[in-house]
């Protein structure tokens, strides 16, 4: 995927797993928001200090958000089977929020996976995040009844057929 001026100049972009300021990046926003919010649980800590092993070497795939020189947003696909992934990691740098990256960042990573041939996007929140469950409902994500999570966190699931 190359990189895509999308809207004032927010880069959509994927993740160089050789590029430092990715990694860091990466691995910044999210503990950011989950230690906010959350408890930074055991799954958190193996997908964020390896996202190469977690994600891509599993054939996921981890876009970035850049803005003015200093990526500012993330989201992740991460193996589920041949024909779904979960996205996951999705999360905006406080000081980056209300520019429409979370959306812009939604939209690329379900452009992705419909690239890839998937059929289905599934994922997990917590109804507690608010803006996050109305964004994924504004991308087409339907609730999902019953679900088991090993995050504590979660307690709503979501899926998107493509």
């Amino acid at each position: 995927m190359p990189d895509t001026n999308t809207t004032s100049n927010i880069y959509i972009h994927p993740l160089n797993p050789q590029n430092i300021t990715h990694l860091e990046a990466f691995k910044r926003i999210n503990y950011e928001w989950i230690g906010r919010y959350f408890k930074v649980e055991p799954l958190d800590i193996q997908s964020l200090e390896d996202p190469q092993k977690f994600y891509l070497e599993k054939g996921g795939l981890i876009l970035l958000a850049t803005y003015q020189n200093s990526v500012v947003g993330t989201a992740a696909l991460k193996y589920m089977q041949e024909d779904g992934m979960e996205l996951s990691k999705m999360g905006v740098d406080d000081a980056a929020k209300g520019l429409g990256i979370g959306f812009l960042l939604g939209q690329a990573i379900i452009e992705e996976a419909r690239r890839m041939g998937l059929k289905r996007l599934y994922l997990e929140t917590n109804s507690s995040l608010t803006p996050a469950s109305n964004l994924y409902q504004k991308l087409g994500f339907k609730l999902v009844e019953d679900f088991i999570s090993p995050y504590a966190r979660a307690d709503v699931a979501m899926e998107l057929f493509l």
